[in-house]
């Protein structure tokens, strides 16, 4: 593959001055941080807007503060009164009395003929969530719920594209200060919400300025290790991520009241300001500007930190790139706009970012939806939420076998066919009772989908230039928010037909997945500079096996 100078020599200078040394290890120190504020931001919505067990409550029987759940006297009151469908109405009282003793009621005592819809409710446990707090019970109230997680994703969707545009335009470092700061103070704002529609909106305008938390933290960690190394460190990024997930339903099992859970998650957003303020800017993008005396400056600190030392070639080297023919035509010579019209007159650039987006928004959906699915399963709601986020850290690790001996489309292809497969498969034993069975192929169909979303963002990296790389990789990122705005949607196809959300996630998967073989194989290139070697890159099935 032609490659340009500037990216021969980055490369490598990285090489000389190690691809993953304490230099390395510090800016992914640092960009753990906002990577697992981003699980905990993203996914709180799964606790603090969870439904709730409750019950009516029948004033002439109970007091009205009583926290008993299932009394003596209820069954026989009406049998049907802690069916879920029947949890928000309960028979008309008929004794003459207006109030009965505590334990006293019976059948008796109620018109079996006269149903009544419920004023109060009983909570079977003490958790709140918005369901208490702005009274969104019963089934007509059901979609309040959904669209919380809707919303969320709504707020990415709208997001991404200027994120992404202001990060290619300004630089990622800013982007990710303001990011953190603006969703940590939203996030708090939402923990006082005195309505449902303020906590609505403050749950749109929390992504709005955090959707870019992710992707500017994964590219500033990523665009300064060494192309050997990259799957390593998409790998500590995914992890981090998985764990940021089960912190967050072990936060959510120990303080389970909602406001009190916003406050813990989102704090720690603003005292890691002053931390993550001591991150450097991306050199790629600063040699994207033009600003080489700044990036190597950064270099050269690094190769300090990592006890190496930049050779006098490589320094001559780096500050000829502009003498290069071949690469002059770059972001130093060419505006933003410019550069985005050049892109979209590319018919082929924009055939590769409609199949990503395509990835992105299957990935999205079978991957938040399984997620926000295993809170229903059988057992401990919160263990449940844990145990399928730490299911991911198995397929980081087969990531780490296999992505840099197999190739990225391989792999790609691969996981996405399996999540798809189990999806379906669980589908035709749905009325077979071995709920060991459905577990295990749940959680291999998230096994699988992490394993396809892990390749699928490191894939992003690799098949954009540099000038544009945060921009496109925004673009398929807000495609795929569709996918994870209908997420939250799909247990109500499940009423339309049960096995239609699983059916769906199975279609997509290797619909999906038939359309990733049209991507170039990444494994052992340089990440591309400019759009020419973007398109140019090598695309056979069979990587290089070193450099």
């Amino acid at each position: 593959m032609p490659q340009a100078e500037d990216d021969v020599d980055l490369d490598g200078v990285l090489h000389e001055i190690g691809q993953f040394g304490r230099f390395q290890v510090r800016q992914y120190g640092l960009m753990v941080l906002p990577i697992i504020f981003n699980a905990l931001f993203t996914l709180s919505y799964i606790f603090t807007a969870g439904n709730l067990e409750y019950r009516c409550l029948v004033p002439e029987c109970e007091d009205p503060a009583t926290e008993v759940y299932n009394p003596p006297w209820l069954n026989a009151t009406w049998p049907g009164l802690l069916h879920s469908d029947g949890r928000c109405q309960r028979l008309q009282f008929i004794s003459n009395d207006t109030r009965l003793p505590e334990g006293e009621c019976t059948s008796d005592d109620f018109n079996t003929s006269a149903i009544i819809p419920c004023d109060a409710f009983v909570f079977q446990t003490e958790e709140r969530t918005i369901v208490r707090d702005f009274n969104i019970t019963c089934a007509h109230n059901d979609w309040k719920l959904t669209l919380v997680g809707t919303i969320n994703n709504v707020g990415q969707f709208v997001a991404l594209p200027i994120a992404g545009y202001l990060s290619d335009r300004f630089g990622r470092r800013w982007i990710l200060l303001v990011s953190v700061a603006g969703s940590a103070l939203f996030g708090l704002v939402r923990s006082f919400a005195t309505s449902y529609e303020m906590f609505i909106a403050m749950e749109f305008l929390d992504p709005v300025i955090g959707s870019t938390m992710y992707t500017t933290a994964f590219i500033l960690a990523l665009e300064l290790v060494g192309p050997k190394m990259r799957v390593t460190g998409n790998n500590i990024i995914s992890c981090a991520f998985s764990f940021g997930e089960a912190l967050l339903g072990l936060l959510a099992m120990y303080f389970r009241d909602w406001r009190v859970l916003l406050r813990i998650l989102y704090i720690p957003g603003l005292l890691a300001l002053p931390f993550l303020y001591t991150t450097v800017e991306s050199v790629r993008w600063l040699l994207s500007k033009n600003r080489k005396d700044e990036a190597f400056t950064i270099l050269k600190r690094a190769a300090k930190l990592n006890g190496k030392t930049i050779s006098q070639a490589a320094f001559e080297r780096f500050n000829c790139i502009e003498t290069k023919s071949g690469s002059a035509k770059s972001l130093d010579t060419q505006t933003y706009a410019q550069l985005l019209r050049e892109a979209l007159a590319n018919p082929a650039l924009v055939l590769r970012v409609i199949n990503c987006s395509f990835c992105w928004l299957t990935n999205t959906m079978v991957y938040f939806g399984l997620s926000l699915n295993s809170v229903s399963l059988s057992g401990n709601k919160y263990l449940n939420f844990i145990l399928v986020s730490l299911i991911e850290l198995p397929g980081f690790f087969l990531m780490q076998l296999i992505l840099d001996r197999v190739g990225r489309k391989k792999t790609l292809f691969t996981t996405l066919v399996l999540s798809g497969l189990f999806c379906i498969v669980s589908v035709f034993i749905a009325g077979i009772d071995a709920p060991a069975l459905h577990l295990t192929l749940f959680l291999l169909s998230k096994l699988s989908i992490t394993m396809s979303f892990g390749t699928l963002y490191i894939y992003t990296v690799e098949i954009f230039p540099t000038n544009l790389r945060q921009s496109l990789l925004s673009t398929c990122s807000m495609f795929g928010r569709i996918g994870s705005m209908i997420a939250p949607q799909t247990p109500l196809l499940a009423k339309v037909w049960t096995p239609l959300p699983m059916i769906l996630f199975g279609c997509l998967g290797i619909s999906s997945a038939i359309t990733s073989l049209q991507f170039p194989e990444t494994l052992n290139n340089e990440l591309p500079n400019t759009l020419e070697e973007a398109m140019n890159m090598q695309g056979n099935d069979i990587p290089a096996t070193d450099r």
